[in-house]
């Protein structure tokens, strides 16, 4: 995967409207020293659908999806163009987040986030949730499945942890660029333990 990392990029790029080769985070850890180096993970805009070489993967699991609402911005672009999805109100829905962290705010942010991600291990509805980064230290995301959009809204803005964090973001200026985006799940294709899947509780 490393060699796939090197050599496959840019032809991903080349293919794609949009494409990001990622790292990713132990199970639902996140965090610096939380690196899982078996697991790789890419996010590719397009049409058709370009999917990546995969190098040596033993198992593999695809996510489609629909963006559905989008706002901040990712290496200078706007990769995810929101249409308008009929929604039924309970289908699953996937959140991408992204941040490149100011290197004097980053050990701050760490330290805020913390109860956070603890906290996110127990959220309703959650299906599976794992970091993802473009580098070791400060370019870092995430990725979570939820059971609905009130399950996202519930875990966002009600749970005290992550309402404290988002009530601090403005004030504290961690990002120096950041992205959040939402998105329905059409299809779900592969094995799901690769993304650590649960039932929603």
């Amino acid at each position: 995967m490393f060699w796939s990392m090197a050599v496959d990029r840019r032809k991903i790029r080349k293919s794609a409207d949009f494409a990001k080769l990622l790292g990713t985070g132990k199970g639902r850890e996140f965090g610096v020293g939380a690196a899982d180096l078996t697991r790789w993970a890419a996010i590719v805009v397009g049409e058709p659908a370009v999917r990546p070489p995969m190098r040596g993967a033993v198992s593999s699991c695809t996510l489609t999806l629909e963006p559905i609402a989008s706002r901040g911005t990712w290496s200078g672009s706007s990769p995810f163009t929101p249409t308008d999805p009929q929604s039924t109100g309970d289908q699953p829905v996937a959140v991408i987040t992204r941040a490149r962290l100011r290197a004097g705010r980053a050990v701050a942010f760490w330290r805020a986030i913390d109860p956070v991600a603890r906290d996110l291990r127990n959220a309703e509805g959650l299906y599976c949730a794992f970091g993802i980064g473009e580098a070791p230290v400060g370019f870092q995301g995430t990725v979570s499945v939820w059971r609905c959009a009130a399950d996202v809204v519930r875990f966002a803005y009600r749970r005290p942890q992550h309402a404290a964090v988002v009530a601090r973001t403005p004030r504290q200026g961690w990002y120096a660029e950041e992205l959040f985006a939402r998105f329905h799940v059409l299809d779900i294709d592969g094995d799901r333990e690769v993304i650590g899947w649960r039932d929603g509780q």
